[in-house]
């Protein structure tokens, strides 16, 4: 068959399926609400931004599988947009500007606290100057705690753990550990590295007085391509463990040029537990390697295994290992005070969110009214080889995973706020 042949036939098909359908007279699928993701799915951190876009693609399934959100005129499925930021400020407003043209009034984002604070900034502003239009920015990552303290707002709610939180369940681990005296701390050049090795001198002074920080550096995010400069300093240093906040590329680099120096003390980390930070470092880091989340995937229990079991059966390949417990949160959380609020409109759902209580896998958590900062359990947990007791399950296919050392209740995760929130 030619081509205009098969252009004509399909041109009839189409015809005659409209004529069909003119004469059933359907009643019309509800249309789905947009949930526009804006992230960096090009330069140098695009495997997080697909990282997090497979965790948002599992939950929105979810949602849709239960037919929706039951909203006035009937349930409604989710449909998640992306937005490709590049890793840059301007284009993740530019994202901003798309995505609220095509009538999103949800925007995601977590990766980079900067593009946050900027993506923040705007939005009030757009509330502000269009009430008839305004959008709520759910935050999964950006961990730099201003966003929930003097810069919080009615508009933005964070699923995260705020840096300090992290920081504070990280330094519990720290703390046992008396023979460790001398630690290296090395952040990425933005607020939140900055606010990262902050907030780890305050927290050292305070619950370690007789540690002594041996370094104090930061570097550029994303451009470093070798860190064995770096790497070559903390072993020269003496430094027992490193501190870092890094993620991504920047991380997995990093603990690369470590292992490739010889460097054999401790990392902790917010995010060594997957995207190529194992498999990087192998066998020297088992026992050296430790990591804080709301979840990992060897935490005890029958409920979370099957959580993690479904969600690798959905992303089989080894490169996509890598499951985040608070966006499935926040997407449940969202789809609660849809319900709750019967409406899409930003300030009446604002305000069911800020009631939202949810639970999956076994785990749960609740959001705090007073400065949207999501308030739920947090996990410490060191590298290991799979099949050791507390390992069942490895990551991204390394043959290591990580056992959990201490777990947190959300009251003792739970830090005070300076917010003073200005409510609609």
């Amino acid at each position: 068959m030619n081509r205009l042949r098969r252009q004509a036939l399909l041109a009839g098909l189409a015809t005659a399926a409209g004529v069909r359908a003119g004469a059933a007279s359907p009643t019309p699928a509800p249309a789905p609400i947009p949930l526009a993701l804006i992230e960096g799915f090009s330069g140098p951190f695009a495997n997080t931004g697909e990282a997090v876009y497979r965790n948002l693609l599992w939950g929105t399934e979810r949602v849709n599988a239960r037919g929706g959100v039951p909203l006035p005129g009937g349930a409604r499925p989710w449909q998640l947009l992306r937005y490709d930021s590049k890793g840059q400020n301007e284009e993740a407003l530019a994202a901003l500007r798309a995505a609220i043209d095509a009538g999103a009034r949800i925007v995601l984002q977590g990766n980079s606290s900067a593009t946050a604070a900027v993506l923040l900034a705007a939005i009030n502003k757009h509330n502000q100057r269009e009430p008839d239009k305004r959008v709520l920015f759910l935050n999964y990552a950006a961990v730099e705690p201003s966003l929930t303290n003097e810069h919080c707002s009615f508009w933005h709610f964070r699923f995260d753990a705020s840096a300090d939180m992290r920081l504070a369940a990280l330094m519990q681990e720290l703390r046992a550990q008396p023979a460790l005296r001398k630690v290296y701390l090395i952040g990425q050049d933005y607020s939140f590295g900055q606010a990262v090795l902050r907030q780890t001198r305050s927290q050292l002074a305070q619950l370690r007085p007789d540690v002594t920080i041996v370094g104090d550096e930061l570097h550029p995010v994303g451009r470093v391509k070798d860190f064995v400069p770096y790497a070559v300093k903390i072993k020269a240093s003496g430094a027992q463990a490193v501190v870092t906040g890094n993620w991504g590329n920047d991380l997995t680099l990093l603990v690369k040029a470590a292992r490739e120096v010889g460097y054999d003390g401790l990392f902790y980390t917010f995010y060594g537990n997957a995207l190529g930070v194992p498999t990087a470092l192998g066998e020297a880091g088992v026992g050296k390697v430790l990591a804080v989340a709301e979840w990992l995937p060897n935490l005890p229990g029958r409920e979370s295994a099957a959580f993690y079991q479904a969600f690798r059966q959905r992303f089989p390949q080894p490169q996509d290992d890598y499951l985040h417990l608070r966006m499935q949160l926040m997407l449940e959380a969202l789809a609660q005070a849809m319900e709750r609020a019967q409406s899409l409109e930003a300030a009446p759902l604002a305000r069911a969110l800020e009631q939202a209580r949810v639970q999956l896998a076994g785990q749960g958590g609740a959001m705090r009214a007073l400065d949207h900062q999501f308030q739920q359990p947090l996990v410490v947990g060191v590298m290991q080889r799979q099949g050791q007791p507390g390992v069942p399950f490895d990551v991204e296919g390394s043959g290591y995973g990580f056992r959990v050392l201490r777990q947190l209740t959300a009251a003792q995760a739970e830090l005070p706020s300076s917010c003073q929130m200005q409510r609609w």
